[in-house]
């Protein structure tokens, strides 16, 4: 997958703030995403351990979500653990393996918030900067804003509510199951986002593409940390 060089990493937690602020307004919460046009959807999330990052990327078919594609990255933890900031700690590992990633992609899903977030700039945001595929965050907990408990059926929605500003969808993803919480990551807008996530959830709460790729996650840590034994 092609990346681009949008920013470094190598900041203060200041100076990465404030980074932040500026590149909230090139988040692009648009057009909505054509479900039916959709060939392949990634999932990306990370792992972490002993200092480093394990990255992975699984690209699965849509909307049969079978994997046709698994990639993975490992890279020194840099960054200090700020909340607000888990972007500059993480994204230079799932850049490393977005750029191994050799199936077309038509959308990327990040287990993380994207516009969910103080500053409107989740790593969702970021990464979604950084690869010309719309993006969606979708995060296991809430980082900021106040909402209305969905309804316990699967497909119902609340809106995440920060600053007067709608920033995210809560989204139950199973009956009876605790919500994941949705937002824009980049180049889509939020009703999109929300419609993907739910087409990609099956058997289990979190959409299949970032599941496959947390489990991806999780043995590449296993593997590296024995190779430091």
């Amino acid at each position: 997958m092609r990346v681009r060089e949008v920013h470094g990493f190598d900041l203060t937690p200041v100076e990465a703030r404030r980074l932040q602020e500026e590149l909230a307004g090139r988040v692009e919460e648009g057009p909505p995403l054509e479900i039916g046009e959709v060939r392949h959807v990634a999932g990306a999330d990370v792992s972490t351990g002993r200092g480093m990052a394990y990255a992975t990327v699984a690209v699965l078919d849509f909307p049969g979500l079978s994997v046709v594609e698994v990639r993975g990255f490992e890279a020194p933890l840099r960054f200090p653990y700020v909340p607000g900031l888990l972007a500059f700690r993480e994204v230079p590992a799932v850049i490393g393996a977005l750029r191994e990633v050799e199936t077309p992609v038509d959308a990327l899903i990040c287990d993380a918030q994207g516009r969910a977030h103080p500053r409107r700039m989740g790593l969702a945001c970021h990464v979604g900067l950084f690869v010309d595929v719309p993006t969606v965050g979708c995060a296991k907990s809430r980082l900021v804003g106040d909402f209305r408990e969905p309804g316990e059926e699967k497909g119902s929605v609340s809106d995440l509510l920060h600053g007067g500003e709608v920033v995210g969808r809560v989204v139950r993803t199973r009956d009876g199951v605790s919500p994941v919480f949705v937002s824009v990551g980049n180049r889509m807008d939020l009703g999109s986002a929300v419609e993907l996530v739910l087409a990609c959830c099956t058997r289990y709460r979190l959409p299949e593409p970032v599941r496959q790729a947390h489990n991806a996650a999780n043995r590449l840590r296993r593997e590296g940390q024995m190779g430091l034994l």
